[in-house]
């Protein structure tokens, strides 16, 4: 896979786009996710035209509606133009895997972001004028916010999405087809299992029921169904459960030392003794003397490169 393209703000990746003509550039996302990503960079307030450095603006509650103005002057209201601009950007979002914004700024935010009441009086329910547009049009796509990346387990939920909606993106590039997606649901199985066992029926269920007059829709659904289910986090329960299903496939297979070493190194991970990264290595070990065909096409034992180490603090 060539690297997937991320959007993101522009100033995480220390360009001096910032309202004082500063930056905030986030060391992990540029040294770290740098290796393995493409960065697509935008600013909506610098390509609107609001100057670097400019009149710092906040969301404030006008009725029922949410407005972009000016701190210092709330008459001048730049809502519009920072609406145009948004959906300027997403026209040239098509293709990416997913997004890191800015977190509280009053155009890229994603959530929590202060909105201001008639009294001045912030309550954290807002999102960014441009977040908005970008989540209303691309509905499935991976989307986090930088401050956010410091939990592992947020981290590697996003990073984890993003690698699905990749392949997905791949695929439905050479054109849906039953096969296709057949193929691509099989290969996220046990992913899904780690998130959501109800969801994961579900699915099942829905692929079988494809056919060619209604392929297009049914895939629309299924991505949908998939890229929500995937945002659930995937507990310490739900991985042991498919550490175990994965050891099924070995049971006819190891010795009696070698299946109670697997039990005990599994039930370790359950216990929260060690990481998630222990019993996949030896699970892996294990299936490269036993290859099985099955096992080799699950996303689940290698859903994104290995020297990423997500699930070293899992």
């Amino acid at each position: 896979m060539n690297k997937p393209k991320l959007g993101i703000s522009s100033c995480l990746l220390g360009e001096p786009v910032r309202h004082d003509g500063g930056h905030k550039r986030h060391a992990y996302t540029v040294n770290t996710l740098g290796q393995f990503f493409e960065f697509v960079p935008f600013c909506p307030e610098a390509l609107a035209g609001l100057g670097i450095p400019r009149p710092t603006i906040r969301l404030v509650k006008a009725g029922s509606a949410t407005r972009a103005v000016e701190v210092k002057n709330q008459q001048i209201d730049v809502t519009e133009r920072l609406l145009a601009t948004s959906a300027l950007i997403v026209e040239q979002a098509h293709g990416l895997a997913g997004y890191i914004l800015k977190k509280d700024s009053p155009s890229c935010g994603m959530a929590r972001v202060r909105i201001y009441d008639a009294h001045g009086v912030p309550q954290r329910v807002g999102q960014g004028l441009f977040a908005q547009t970008l989540e209303k049009t691309y509905p499935n796509l991976p989307v986090e916010e930088e401050g956010r990346l410091t939990d592992p387990a947020l981290r590697e939920n996003f990073l984890e999405r993003v690698y699905v909606y990749q392949r997905w993106l791949n695929m439905t590039q050479r054109g849906l087809t039953i096969q296709g997606l057949i193929h691509f649901h099989t290969q996220h199985k046990f992913l899904l299992l780690a998130h959501d066992e109800q969801a994961h029926r579900q699915l099942g269920q829905l692929v079988a029921s494809a056919s060619e007059p209604h392929l297009l829709t049914l895939g629309n659904e299924y991505i949908a169904t998939l890229m929500n289910t995937l945002k659930k986090l995937a507990t310490r329960k739900r991985h042991t459960n498919v550490l175990l299903h994965l050891s099924g496939y070995l049971r006819k297979k190891l010795s009696t030392d070698e299946k109670t070493e697997l039990r005990e190194v599994t039930d370790k991970y359950r216990c929260g003794i060690v990481p998630l990264v222990v019993p996949l290595t030896l699970l892996k070990h294990h299936f490269r003397q036993f290859p099985t065909p099955y096992i080799d096409m699950q996303h689940y034992i290698d859903p994104y490169p290995e020297t990423l180490m997500l699930r070293n603090h899992l």
